[in-house]
C-alpha cells in the first residue's frame, strides 16, 4: 500500500508536511520521502524506514527544508517522491497504486523515445517513475495526468507538485481516497482525512473518481469532473485504514464497531424468523430483550462446529486491527470485552516489519505478550481483521493454547481472501497460492479452477465453502471457525455495492 501528504501553503510548510507525512506510517513500512518547492527551487529527501520510524529519519530534514509547498510519500515499494524534469517543466510526483500491465507500458515508452529507466533493487523499475513517463507523453499535465488514468491497468493516485501548486489526480475508479483539507492559508491534500485535525486543518471537500485538481494556497480548482463509476476498496474499512479516518463519509472505528455487531448476531441468531430475546433480530447497536439475561449468564452460547453449544469468556480482539471489531461484537452479544495478550508497541510497531515473510512471522509473535489471568482456563473468541496465509494466527491460537487457554473461537472481520489484490498492493502475497484458501482448493480440486468452480467457494451457503472453511479451521487448530459474509460486509460499511472493491473476496470486478 502506501500514504501520501501535500500541502500548499501562504507560509512555510515544511512542518505541516513532516507531521502529516508522518501520520501515514501505518500505510508502509520501507521508504519515506519528502519533497518542496520554494525560493530555492525544489528540494527532496528520501529514507529507508524498515528499521526506523519515519519521525527519526526525518527530524534533521526539517531543518533544512524550506517550502511553501510540498508533497511526502510513505511507501511499501518505490522510493519517492522523485524530481522530474520534461517538456512539461519540472515537477516532482508521488503515487499509490498498482500497474498490472507494467511490461507494454514500459515497451510503449521505449517505442515512444524514452531512453531509459532507472532500475530498483531485484530489477523492478519504479512505479513512480514509469507513471511520469506516461504522463510526459502529452502536451500538458492534465492531459498526461488523464492518459495515464486511461493507459494504466490497476490503479494509480498520483499527486504532482509544481511552482503553480499541487495537482491531485484519483485513481479512476476512486478505490483510494484523496481528501482536502483546508485552514487560514493553506491547504492540505491527504490520503488519511485525520491525518491533518492536529494540524489545524478542517475537512474541505474529497475528490472524486478520476477527479483532478489544482491545489494552492489560495484554493482548489477543478480541472477534471469525478467520473460517474466507483469502486471504493473495501479493505481499508476493515483492516488498512486508521480508526479515526473516514471515506466517503463513512467512519474506520464506527463501521468496525457495525462489523463486529453483525458477527455477534449472526453467530446468536436462534434461527427463527422473529424472536425478542435475539440479538440476531435487533439492529446494530440496538438494545435487545434478552441482553440482560445474557449477562446474567457465564458466557453466551454459539455453535461449535458439530452442532453442540460453546460458552466464550471473553471476547478479544487480535491487535490492533482486531479490536474495535471486538468492541461491537462485545457489546452486541454481552460477552465481556477483554485483551488476554497486549502488542508491545514501545519497539515493535507496524512500521518497523521488514518484508521477509519468516522475519515478519517471527516478529508478529515477539510482538504479543500474553496475560496469564485473562488466558488460562478460558474459552476465548478473537477476532481478527482477515487470515491471509494463516501462519501468524495460527502461532498466535498456538500460544494461547500454551498460555492455558481452553478453546480459541476465530471470527475474521472479513469473507474468506480468495483473490490476490489487483489494484492497491495491499498484501505481500507474490501468487494466490500464498492464500490459505487457494492452497485448500488446489488441493481439493486441482490446477484447473474455472471462475465458476471459484465462485461457488466464494460463496457462504455452498457446500464447498463450508467445507473449506471446515479444513481452514482444523489446520490453524482453531475450536471454531465463522467468517464475516460479503453481504454483511457491505451492510457494516453502509455504502451501496457497486461502489465499494469486493475483488479479493468475490474475484469481481
Amino acid at each position: 500500500m502506501g500514504g501520501f501528504f501535500g500541502v500548499a501553503s501562504k507560509t512555510d510548510c515544511v512542518m505541516d508536511l513532516f507531521f502529516g507525512t508522518d501520520y501515514h506510517s501505518h500505510l508502509g513500512t520501507r521508504r519515506g520521502g519528502m519533497a518542496v518547492y520554494g525560493k530555492n527551487g525544489f528540494q527532496r529527501s528520501i529514507h529507508n524506514i524498515e528499521n526506523s520510524p519515519f519521525r527519526t529519519k526525518f527530524e534533521r530534514d526539517v531543518e533544512e527544508l524550506s517550502g511553501n509547498s510540498g508533497i511526502g510519500s510513505i511507501s511499501d515499494n518505490e522510493p519517492q517522491p522523485l524530481l522530474i524534469q520534461s517538456h512539461l517543466g519540472s515537477y516532482a510526483i508521488v503515487t499509490v497504486g498498482k500497474i498490472n500491465n507494467e511490461e507494454f507500458l514500459i515497451r510503449q515508452a521505449f517505442e515512444n523515445g524514452h531512453i531509459h529507466f532507472m532500475e530498483m533493487s531485484g530489477g523492478r523499475i519504479n512505479a513512480t517513475e514509469l507513471t511520469a513517463s506516461i504522463i510526459n507523453q502529452k502536451q500538458s499535465l492534465v492531459e498526461g495526468l488523464l492518459y495515464a488514468q486511461e493507459l494504466i491497468e490497476g490503479s494509480m493516485t498520483i499527486l504532482l507538485l509544481t511552482p503553480e501548486g499541487i495537482y491531485a489526480s484519483r485513481d479512476r475508479y476512486g478505490r483510494t481516497p484523496v481528501v482536502i483539507g483546508q485552514k487560514d492559508g493553506a491547504y492540505c491534500v491527504s490520503f488519511e482525512s485525520f491525518a491533518y485535525i492536529n494540524l489545524g486543518f478542517h475537512d474541505c471537500t474529497e475528490l472524486g473518481p478520476g477527479e483532478i485538481a489544482l491545489v494552492n494556497p489560495s484554493g482548489i480548482q477543478t480541472l477534471s469532473k469525478p467520473r460517474k463509476e466507483r469502486k471504493v476498496c473495501s479493505f481499508l474499512w476493515v483492516y488498512y485504514g486508521y480508526p479515526t479516518s473516514s471515506y466517503e463519509g463513512v467512519n474506520v472505528e464506527e463501521m468496525r464497531y457495525r462489523c463486529g455487531e453483525i458477527l455477534a448476531r449472526r453467530d446468536l441468531d436462534c434461527g427463527r424468523e422473529s424472536c425478542e430475546n435475539c440479538p440476531g433480530h435487533a439492529e446494530p447497536g440496538s438494545s435487545w430483550a434478552g441482553k440482560e439475561k445474557l449477562k446474567s449468564l457465564s458466557a453466551a452460547e454459539t455453535q461449535k462446529p458439530d452442532g453442540s453449544s460453546i460458552h466464550p469468556d471473553i471476547v478479544a480482539g487480535v491487535p490492533d486491527s482486531g479490536i474495535a471489531h471486538a468492541i461491537g461484537y462485545a457489546n452486541q452479544s454481552g460477552i465481556p470485552f477483554a485483551r488476554p495478550f497486549i502488542k508491545y508497541t514501545p519497539t515493535w510497531p507496524r512500521s518497523f516489519m521488514p518484508q521477509n515473510q519468516s522475519q515478519r512471522n517471527l516478529i508478529a509473535k515477539m510482538k504479543l505478550i500474553p496475560v496469564d489471568a485473562l488466558i488460562r482456563g478460558k474459552s476465548l473468541l478473537l477476532i481478527d481483521d482477515s487470515i491471509v496465509r494463516g501462519t501468524q494466527l495460527g502461532e498466535t491460537t498456538e500460544f494461547l493454547y500454551k498460555s492455558g487457554a481452553r478453546e480459541v473461537h476465530i471470527r475474521p472481520a472479513c469473507p474468506p481472501l480468495l483473490f490476490g489484490c489487483k489494484y492497491l498492493n495491499f498484501s505481500r502475497s507474490s501468487s494466490d497460492l500464498d492464500l490459505i484458501t487457494r492452497r485448500i482448493i488446489r488441493e481439493r480440486e486441482g490446477d484447473n479452477l474455472s471462475p465458476e468452480l471459484l465462485a461457488d467457494y466464494a460463496d457462504p451457503d455452498s457446500k464447498n465453502y463450508s467445507q473449506m472453511v471446515e479444513e481452514i479451521r482444523k489446520r490453524l487448530n482453531f475450536t471454531s471457525l465463522k467468517y464475516h459474509r460479503l453481504d454483511d460486509l457491505i451492510k457494516s460499511i453502509g455504502l451501496p455495492a457497486d461502489s465499494l472493491c469486493t475483488f479479493c473476496w468475490s474475484g469481481k470486478e
